[in-house]
């Protein structure tokens, strides 16, 4: 375990697993909070009401938690200020994220456009033995498909047109370090077969060289995708999944931690609006209770968009949230599964979906999720459900 991770649990024997997590607390009050002339106790002017944020009402109840707060304040090297939350399904990210940094094991993290994979990645990479060296971050998806070989490996000069000196790519430029490899799902059959060799045997060639070239890099890879779903059509490599496998995390979507969302607008709202030169002290209640009733299909950074509109357009202090912003959400994409599933059969999938919701609560992951009930992927559940219009969070 590095001593990063370690710095603040050894202060205190009764701190949280998860200390990093009530750094999201001292953000918040940290340029609030005063001592008393003449006492130990702290007193804490919060930003929103007992009534709109529970961690909030928390603190104000307990004196003695919030001094613990001073004590066991996160060393600003831990860097995890843009990981915010205190959720309990935060809480399982970041300690599988604690778990595997000091290991070289390969991390592969899944989940939904904007749930945060590359923060959760420079963190990994932050509390590893090789937060000395580079992290290098890959978006395959925006490669083009022509260039993808001499990005990720290099090439020699005169390998292809236009190769007018020698290049080295991504991974060498990792050696020692860290590479993390964005929209795993988007490479192309030829360069996974290039992957699989570099993961197995830790060693690649450039475009248009003969030089077999060693690297020492740990591979951290993250999709949107059910590469399970993208290995069972032929899409991604079944060899290639299990390499990259060793350590799955799957990262929440926002409507499946809405007791985060005070937490993350007092967080985007503060930031934004020092950066504006704006001041914003308060959220109206029926803004906050709007927010806490949409699905965030874009998760938080559709709620960072959404905060820093509003913050454009505050005139005051109060932060207000225009209903127009949330009350369009984009048609889910239905694959051609789903499509088949929505004709004659899917009403009998949708009552069994939604049946099997009802006795779990609108839970789909964990040992006791619909998914495992139903015996099959989580997320492939959750684009079911999407797909067939279901509700899953009247079952909570």
């Amino acid at each position: 375990m590095s001593t990063a991770f370690n710095a603040t649990a050894s202060q205190e024997a009764s701190h949280t697993q998860f200390p990093f997590v009530t750094k999201v607390v001292s953000i918040r009050t940290r340029r609030q909070m005063k001592r008393l002339p003449g006492t130990r106790e702290t007193e804490v002017d919060h930003k929103l009401t007992s009534e709109e944020l529970p961690v909030d009402r928390e603190l104000s109840e307990s004196k003695s938690t919030v001094a613990q707060l001073k004590v066991t304040q996160i060393p600003r090297e831990m860097n995890f200020d843009q990981i915010i939350g205190n959720s309990p399904a935060l809480r399982d990210v970041l300690e599988l994220a604690e778990k595997v940094a000091s290991w070289d094991s390969t991390v592969l993290l899944l989940g939904e456009t904007g749930t945060g994979k590359e923060l959760v990645a420079q963190a990994i990479h932050r509390h590893s033995d090789r937060s000395h060296r580079a992290l290098i971050k890959v978006n395959c998806a925006a490669l083009p498909s022509e260039l993808v070989a001499s990005e990720l490996f290099g090439h020699e000069k005169g390998a292809f047109t236009g190769a007018l000196q020698q290049r080295i790519g991504r991974f060498e430029a990792a050696n020692g370090g860290t590479i993390f490899l964005d929209e795993i799902a988007e490479l192309s059959p030829e360069i996974q077969v290039a992957l699989l060799r570099v993961l197995q045997e830790r060693e690649f060639e450039r475009v248009g060289g003969n030089r077999t070239i060693k690297t020492n890099v740990r591979v951290i890879a993250a999709t949107n995708k059910d590469l399970q779903h993208e290995v069972s059509v032929g899409r991604f490599r079944m060899d290639l999944f299990y390499r990259l496998n060793v350590f799955p995390i799957r990262l929440p979507a926002l409507r499946e931690r809405l007791e985060d969302i005070p937490l993350l607008v007092d967080h985007f709202a503060d930031r934004l609006a020092g950066r504006m030169g704006k001041k914003i002290t308060q959220i109206e209640r029926l803004s906050l209770s709007a927010m806490r009733q949409y699905s965030w299909p874009g998760n938080v950074r559709e709620l960072q968009n959404v905060i820093e509109r509003s913050v454009i357009l505050a005139d005051g202090e109060v932060l207000r949230i225009d209903p127009g912003m949330l009350a369009h959400e984009p048609p889910p994409c239905i694959s051609s599964t789903a499509a088949a599933e929505s004709g004659s059969g899917g009403s009998d999938r949708k009552a069994r979906i939604e049946a099997v919701l009802r006795e779990t609560h609108g839970k789909v992951y964990g040992p006791n999720g619909a998914a495992v009930r139903l015996d099959i992927a989580g997320t492939t559940l959750d684009s079911q459900i999407l797909a067939l219009g279901i509700k899953k969070y009247q079952f909570k």
